[in-house]
């Protein structure tokens, strides 16, 4: 009974482990425990950092955090936005830690779970760029026994279509209850997409799955001839000066202050187990409030790719199964006309969205997963809403 109970458990954890897509996960994954409850608990007071916006929207940015934290029992959060025309606002609030009390702070590293998928497809598109790959090849030319291999291109496993099977199925869960803390090699999550069924036929559905960007980082080493690490380095973090920013290869991950994660379970919250080898290219990097300001930005204009490249890549459809974006396009999604990405997992919800027209930029980080919405998205929504008027 009790092995039952851990793989039940770790079946709960992976459902939204960086965004999976398992059944809508971000919009309407299902828990128990006080995460997600509709009734308010303790007062949620953000601690202003920074605002130079007008005091109105100032004010009514506060109260959206305050009462979407509220609402979902998030412990902590970190919010900013800068927007050319009305001006910057930034907060935090609740605590990083519960056990210590320990006050969230601007000046922490987080997982940033499926936003990482942005980082990997916008890599795979300057090789694309560069002529090395296309879009048309097949993952078979690179990874062979993947189911459909010779049917998948590079651009469905991008873009979300491709159908190929969810690595984190019952032979990674056992694999993973006997021993949370173990590495996991990009070869032992490929042999698990080996093992596994197709969601559907290639091209048929988009199916938020991170088999499709863990199979993109092995493309890209293989063509690169080096570490995923050492070309994220080169091509996006130097050119960019993301300091913060990294692409962890074991599986404690952090190098630096951080929030504890948080998931609920039957008796409240509880701390989930720390494994960045289990996202690998699809969720494992991570980065702070001021890197992500920079790289939604950079991400939603295009700056690193040609300018016909970024246009096809903004190109979509709704998701079939997955997070809650509008339209999920080529590693990007969009949310109410604002470009970038959501990630979700192990403790950890993260948000970046850029809008090209205003030139606005919005980062939401919580210390918490698994709740019956993905928060960042619902307050994110709220802030939209807020700058529109």
């Amino acid at each position: 009974m009790k092995r039952l109970l851990v793989l039940v458990t770790v079946s709960a954890w992976l459902a939204v482990a960086g965004c999976s897509g398992a059944a809508d996960t971000d919009a309407e994954s299902t828990t128990t425990g006080s995460g997600g409850s509709d009734q308010a608990t303790a007062e949620v007071v953000p601690q202003v950092q920074e605002s130079t916006v007008p005091d109105q929207i100032a004010d009514e940015l506060g109260s959206a955090m305050s009462a979407t934290m509220e609402q979902h029992d998030v412990p902590g959060a970190v919010v900013s936005l800068q927007d050319p025309a009305l001006g910057n606002w930034s907060a935090v609030a609740g605590v990083a830690d519960e056990d210590s009390g320990t006050a969230m702070s601007m000046d922490l590293q987080w997982p940033i779970r499926s936003i990482t998928k942005s980082f990997t497809v916008t890599v795979l598109l300057q090789l694309v760029d560069e002529g090395t790959i296309s879009l048309d090849d097949t993952i078979d030319q690179w990874v062979p026994g993947i189911p459909n291999g010779d049917s998948i291109t590079l651009g469905q496993l991008a873009d979300m279509t491709s159908g190929v099977p969810d690595y984190t199925g019952d032979a990674f869960a056992e694999d993973f209850a006997e021993d949370p803390g173990a590495t996991f090699t990009r070869d032992q999550l490929i042999e698990y997409v080996r093992e596994g069924e197709p969601s559907s036929a290639p091209g048929e559905d988009r199916h938020y799955i991170n088999s499709s960007t863990i199979l993109l980082g092995e493309v890209i080493e293989q063509v690169e001839g080096a570490g995923f690490d050492e070309v994220l380095a080169t091509r996006i973090l130097e050119p960019l000066a993301l300091g913060g920013t990294a692409y962890p290869t074991d599986p404690e991950g952090f190098t630096a202050d951080h929030p504890t994660g948080y998931q609920p379970d039957d008796d409240g919250l509880t701390v989930p187990p720390t494994n960045f080898t289990v996202f690998d290219t699809a969720g494992a990097m991570t980065s702070d409030v001021y890197d992500l300001m920079v790289w939604g930005e950079a991400l939603s204009d295009g700056d690193l790719l040609d300018a016909q490249t970024h246009a096809d890549r903004l190109v979509g459809s709704p998701l079939t199964a997955g997070p809650d974006y509008d339209t999920y396009a080529t590693g990007i999604g969009e949310i109410d006309g604002w470009w970038g990405h959501t990630g979700e997992g192990f403790g950890y919800t993260t948000l970046v969205m850029h809008q090209p027209r205003s030139g606005a930029t919005v980062v939401i980080l919580m210390n918490v997963s698994n709740l019956d919405r993905h928060v960042p998205t619902v307050l994110f929504r709220e802030f939209a809403e807020i700058l529109a008027q």
